[in-house]
């Protein structure tokens, strides 16, 4: 199978740009709009102009040349065209930059999209991007006694090492550890400048030996479904299918369903 070619990145970016500068009104930037333009849209000066960039080097930019793009005049390109938030975040796509004005975790998604929880027949939960519970259902809250009942603790890393009954819940609570921590670094990786998850990890670090183990080790895995299985303490064994789904336009918050399945077999090793 052949490469990609290096060319298609800044390719795809000088059409996106292009696209982009074509189908602006310069009436809405102010900008007279008469009859002796050429072209639909603003002129490439005018972007630049309005964007605090070299007439030159934008314009080798939106002719596909192998030119590097910082992130910040990225972030003045999508503030002068006034992108919305999609086009925003495709732009840094195409250019293979890490956004710095990323929407933050701090502000929650619209209700009607945290409610879909109650919506779902089985335990169902979102994290945001810290691993924090932010909405769960009434299923849940009975099956992570600990973590999502009225006095647990909201944040999914914490409760799994620092909670006494998540390692009665979870069955091979060793190999789930292990594998949440590999998780959660693969999950958090394009946010290692977070300062509230750099202070999570340091103090989970100093807190649980366990977790200073497991991430340690530098494992990185994809956060997947699959079997699920936990020895409840009133209800006894229960056995789910995971699965995990990104929330539309809210990239930062993953909803987390467990759905019934039947056990498969008495010696399983099976996590939580």
């Amino acid at each position: 199978m052949k490469g990609q070619d290096p060319a298609a990145p800044a390719l795809s970016l000088s059409a996106f740009l292009r696209a982009l500068r074509e189908r602006q009104s310069p009436a809405e930037f102010g900008l007279a709009s008469g009859s002796r333009r050429r072209t639909p849209g603003l002129r490439r000066e005018e972007v630049a102009q309005l964007c605090g960039l070299s007439v030159t080097w934008y314009t080798w930019i939106e002719q596909g040349r192998d030119v590097s793009v910082s992130a910040a005049a990225l972030s003045r390109l999508a503030h002068g065209l006034r992108l919305s938030r999609a086009e925003r975040s495709y732009l840094f796509e195409v250019a293979g930059k890490r956004d710095p004005e990323r929407p933050s975790t701090r502000d929650d998604p619209p209700e009607e999209i945290l409610a879909c929880v109650d919506a779902i027949d089985g335990p169902a939960y979102i994290l945001d991007r810290t691993w924090r519970a932010r909405r769960w259902n009434a299923q849940a809250s009975l099956l992570f006694a600990g973590w999502l009942d009225a006095d647990g603790e909201k944040n999914l890393l914490r409760y799994i090492f620092l909670r006494p009954e998540a390692r009665t819940l979870i069955l091979d609570w060793t190999s789930r550890a292990r594998r949440v921590v590999a998780e959660f670094r693969a999950a958090v990786t394009a946010y290692s400048d977070d300062p509230e998850i750099r202070w999570l990890v340091e103090q989970l670090r100093r807190e649980s030996p366990d977790f200073e183990r497991c991430w340690d080790t530098q494992g990185v895995l994809a956060r997947e479904g699959g079997e699920r299985a936990f020895n409840h303490p009133t209800m006894g064994y229960l056995h789910y299918q995971q699965v995990s789904l990104s929330l539309a336009g809210w990239s930062d918050y993953r909803l987390t369903m467990l759905l019934s399945a039947p056990r498969l077999g008495q010696s399983a090793s099976c996590s939580a």
